[in-house]
């Protein structure tokens, strides 16, 4: 199916059918938040199909620098010694890539600590946004100052400078711009209560975006000994007497949002296609990726580990609210290719501060493939073209692009993704998975 033409170019062969089962790799988010975890709670954890991709060693880097002792055991895992919420190194710079979910939960980590740290990413990771959280750690207490433009990184972080008794017992953060933000927070949270011995109220102002990914680092939190408290949709507390201890063992769920891909080409290509190691069960709000798909005339079908899809003769456009699944929503506008009318999606605000801007992003390649698409601030519309056109795809070094733009070869032409090295940020075999399913 799949053939490098350069280093840096591949060309995906036309395809017109796709059948086949799929093993996930780790979830970035699950990976991440309980690498965090479990380097700030009492005791070992042992972490199973932790994701072995760029973004989870930009974390493990940091926390080896930071001092947090981790290995990989002979059956693959990784053992975590937890720190018991001190940060054993008290000066360090970070270097974090683009990974949102390793450099913003290490801030408000860090901005709890007594140490000095700098905090700096590749050049899009300076543009993407982070005052919500610095003014957040601010008004606790935190010495957080930015090294370039005022709510960006690169961040300097000094010694917590505020007296127990001065620390405040609620603390209010914005929600419309990341959910990486409250997440951020909430996690770092315990810290707080371990020098005020009370319980501290997280206040989320505006719309709280991408809710699903907060209810991940609850129910990580909960599995580490913390209970968050949601004292209505917008407001957590977090209890005075948190402290985070190991859970032994946790297995990470296949990520979700790399299911989609799958499961779209097994509603465009026919199908069956089987992801595992993701179910309905799973605490992944992308998940529900799987009913967009259905409302689009996709088969669906799913156990505890694991969704099946199966496509009719052609999807239907559809009019979608895709503010809970943001990352899957990208697949979404790939398979409004292969539908009859026009589909509308909502929600997709925090498109823009993300590995790029992926509104324009998304509709620059999109009419490079012959669709009409209206693009807005908080939307983006595709009408399918009668046959697609072949084209070279920029990829934006945003791994999202190249994997949802591979599903446009199964409309029977030839596809050339730049880049394709950029899959490395989540699933480093993604092409040869994608091989693997297509005809």
């Amino acid at each position: 199916m799949a053939a490098a033409t350069a280093p840096d170019v591949l060309e995906l062969a036309p395809a017109s059918r796709a059948e086949g089962v799929v093993a996930l790799p780790g979830s970035k988010s699950i990976s991440n938040r309980s690498l965090l975890l479990a380097a700030l709670a009492r005791g070992d954890t042992t972490l199973a199909a932790l994701l072995d991709a760029d973004d989870v060693d930009r974390m493990l880097d940091a926390l080896a620098a930071l001092g947090v002792a981790t290995a990989r055991t002979a059956g693959g895992d990784r053992l975590v010694h937890g720190a018991s919420g001190v940060i054993p190194v008290r000066s360090a710079r970070l270097s974090l890539g683009n990974a949102g979910t390793a450099l913003r939960p290490l801030a408000a980590v860090l901005a709890l600590a007594d140490g000095h740290y700098e905090l700096s990413g590749v050049p899009r990771m300076h543009e993407r946004p982070i005052g919500d959280l610095v003014a957040a750690l601010v008004a606790l207490g935190g010495d957080v100052r930015y090294l370039g433009n005022p709510g960006f990184p690169p961040l300097a972080i000094g010694p917590f400078r505020r007296a127990a008794a001065a620390i405040p017992e609620r603390v209010a953060i914005r929600g419309e711009v990341s959910s990486q933000f409250v997440s951020a927070l909430l996690m770092a949270s315990p810290l707080v209560a371990a020098r005020t011995g009370r319980a501290l109220t997280i206040d989320v102002t505006g719309e709280l975006i991408s809710r699903p990914y907060v209810a991940i680092t609850t129910n990580l939190m909960a599995r580490f000994g913390v209970a968050v408290e949601a004292l209505g949709p917008q407001s957590f507390r977090v209890p005075a007497a948190a402290a985070y201890a190991s859970p032994g063992r946790l297995s990470v769920e296949g990520d979700a949002s790399s299911a989609s891909y799958f499961l779209a080409a097994g509603a465009i290509g026919g199908g069956p296609v089987r992801v595992t190691g993701v179910g309905r069960r799973s605490i992944q709000g992308d998940v529900a990726f799987a009913d967009a798909l259905a409302r689009m005339g996709a088969s669906i079908a799913g156990g505890d580990d694991w969704i099946e899809a199966s496509g009719p003769r052609r999807l239907e456009g559809a009019a979608i609210d895709c503010v809970a699944i943001p990352d899957a929503a990208m697949t979404l506008a790939v398979a409004a290719l292969f539908a009859q009318g026009p589909t509308t999606l909502t929600g997709i605000a925090s498109w823009r501060v993300k590995e790029t801007d992926r509104i324009a992003a998304m509709a620059t390649e999109l009419r490079k493939l012959g669709a009409r698409v209206d693009a807005g601030s908080d939307r983006l519309t595709v009408v399918p073209p009668p046959a697609l056109v072949p084209a070279t795809i920029d990829t934006y070094d945003d791994h999202r692009m190249a994997m949802c733009f591979s599903l446009a070869a199964l409309g029977g032409i030839p596809v050339r993704i730049v880049d394709p090295q950029c899959v490395r940020k989540t699933f480093p075999d993604y092409f040869a998975a994608f091989a693997a399913i297509v005809r």
